[in-house]
């Protein structure tokens, strides 16, 4: 049974990394959401678009390759530029370039604009219990 919230999800920038990709689909899914899974190499543009598409609830940006700090940058402006400035934004996965410790990584994003972010391995169920906070979903 669906609690009537859609997300748009994908992997940003270059990354073609897809094992978590399905999984927080799979899990997302279960978990009552409405999935609109963008897949790999997405575009801050895309996840916007996508988004304003389907009237989704939340933009989920995940990224193992590293590079989602650059990926990630202005995306808040643009989601502003485009109507929808308050959207939640949430990122998560290996965010960063090398062994960064997450209590330094997550303020970065928190200032571009990310309403929540995860470090590497957090399981579906952290993300699912935030977005239901977030979101008004009561179980």
């Amino acid at each position: 049974m669906g609690n009537g919230k859609r997300l748009v999800i994908g992997v940003i920038g270059a990354d073609i990394h897809t094992v978590g990709n399905k999984i927080l689909d799979y899990a997302f899914r279960e978990a009552g959401f409405d999935v609109v899974n963008l897949g790999v190499l997405v575009s801050q543009e895309e996840y916007i678009n996508a988004a304003i598409e389907t009237k989704a609830d939340a933009i989920i940006v995940s990224s193992l390759y590293g590079q989602g700090e650059l990926d990630c940058r202005g995306m808040r402006d643009k989601c502003i530029e485009a109507g929808i400035p308050d959207i939640p934004l949430y990122v998560g996965g290996n965010i960063v370039i090398g062994k960064v410790p997450f209590e330094e990584v997550e303020p970065k994003f928190k200032a571009m604009g990310f309403n929540r972010v995860y470090p590497p391995a957090t399981p579906p169920e952290t993300t699912i219990a935030d977005l239901k906070k977030d979101l008004g979903i009561e179980d």
